[in-house]
């Protein structure tokens, strides 16, 4: 569910980011992007979100395994051993990577969508 919910709020905050980023869609179009590349794009840059996202919180959770042993192994008598990722949790890791690709396929279609002229008009 937490990673249902972060994907979810990915995709948000991408569509969000779509009203802001409207010009630079209009200007790729008019010089000639073709559709594929306005949603490689925002698909990539939603891919090194989830990316540097799950490299973040393997980094955090074993700097954390690591400051935390000594203290919980002296206090509560519980050893946390520090392994590296199993293989069914590197499989997970990758398919929450490609879920991230996966959801921003919305909002990259549309900010394909979007016409021309409204993304080269100024609103005030």
């Amino acid at each position: 569910m937490v990673v249902a919910a972060a994907l979810v709020g990915m995709a948000t905050m991408i569509l969000s980011t779509l009203n802001e980023r409207r010009r630079e869609m209009a200007i790729l179009r008019s010089v000639g992007a073709r559709p594929a590349t306005i949603v490689g794009l925002l698909m990539t840059e939603a891919g090194l979100f989830c990316l540097f996202g799950a490299l973040l919180g393997v980094v955090l959770l074993y700097g954390g395994l690591l400051l935390a042993r000594p203290t919980v192994d002296r206090l509560y008598g519980l050893y946390l051993p520090v392994t590296p990722p199993s293989q069914g949790e590197m499989l997970t890791l990758v398919g929450i990577i490609g879920a991230g690709i996966a959801i921003s396929l919305l909002p990259a279609l549309r900010a394909y969508r979007m016409s021309l002229a409204d993304g080269m008009t100024i609103r005030s």
